[in-house]
């Protein structure tokens, strides 16, 4: 697998609105659930749900009882994988703050689609092909939502038949450019 494939693929793993900021805060709760939840501002169900998937991701551990410093509260640590997505969690962090929109990331597959175009995929088609598991309607939700925020340009290619292409916007390009490089460092 390529870098660039490895680049798209953690920046997927990454997208959601719970993923990066468990990944940023387990450590600092002392992997508890109860103060994880309080921090984050959260449900149960929904912070358990998250939980669950991280386990299956292989991004976090349960620890067992008698692993754990309290039998009676469950406890979580990072994995390896965990730390380096955390890592990773903290670059895109750190280019979401470059760029000044807000957690773009909280969102599935805005984070891929500006790495795919950093990468210099232009086309629907071939945005669609790199990032493999975007349907349709998701991506062309997506670029349409970072075009009305001003982070891509959309235009009309007429060779060699009329179809649309997808830029980065000047002002982000250096980030994202930033935010591929500094991903790729990790891997």
């Amino acid at each position: 697998m390529s870098k660039r494939e490895n680049v798209l693929r953690i920046s997927q793993e990454l997208s959601g609105q719970w993923i990066i900021p468990v990944l940023l805060t387990l450590e600092d709760c002392g992997g508890r659930f109860t103060p994880l939840q309080r921090h984050l501002e959260t449900t149960p169900a929904r912070l358990s749900d998250n939980l669950k998937r991280m386990i299956e991701g292989g991004l976090i551990k349960h620890l067992s009882p008698f692993e754990r410093h309290h039998p009676l509260f469950p406890e979580y640590v990072l994995t390896e994988k965990g730390r380096l997505y955390r890592e990773a969690g903290e670059t895109i962090q750190q280019a979401e703050a470059d760029m000044g929109y807000g957690r773009l990331s909280a969102k599935a597959w805005n984070i891929p689609v500006l790495l795919a175009l950093d990468f210099g995929y232009e086309r629907f088609q071939e945005i669609r092909l790199v990032l493999q598991q975007v349907t349709p309607r998701m991506l062309s939700i997506r670029l349409d939502e970072l075009n009305s925020d001003g982070l891509i340009i959309k235009l009309i290619s007429e060779q060699p038949r009329l179809s649309f292409l997808y830029r980065l916007a000047e002002h982000i390009k250096k980030p994202v450019h930033h935010l591929s490089v500094d991903l790729s460092s990790l891997l």
